[in-house]
């Protein structure tokens, strides 16, 4: 299946949503809810003592793949070409990998911190 291939199926799902509000609004809401029960397993596994729960966590990183379907669907664009832009941008910023003095000044190349 491609990333395109589950937006569309993904989008099925996201039908008859209530249009009082933007997709937009659902799927950038719906990133930040998902990504906080992400983090709430991993905090319990490292500071409550909790085994990590791998097949939860699969299940809710399914979920923000979802809401980043929804959101992407919501400006007009196709995961598999948010994918592509993401790599681009790495790639110019990272040419040979990674690489952490890079990092550390990239925000000068720009006159930021």
């Amino acid at each position: 299946m491609t990333m395109n291939e589950y937006q569309q199926d993904a989008l099925r799902t996201a039908a008859g949503m209530d249009k009082q509000y933007p997709d937009i609004l659902m799927g950038l809401m719906g990133l930040c809810g998902e990504s906080s029960e992400c983090m709430d397993l991993l905090k319990k596994h490292y500071f409550q003592g909790h085994t990590l729960d791998r097949d939860r966590l699969a299940e809710e990183l399914g979920d923000v793949f979802w809401y980043l379907a929804v959101a992407a669907d919501a400006i007009g664009y196709d995961l598999e070409s948010i994918a592509a832009g993401n790599v681009r941008k790495l790639k110019a910023r990272y040419p040979h990998g990674f690489d952490a003095e890079r990092s550390i000044h990239r925000g000068a190349e720009h006159g930021r911190n």
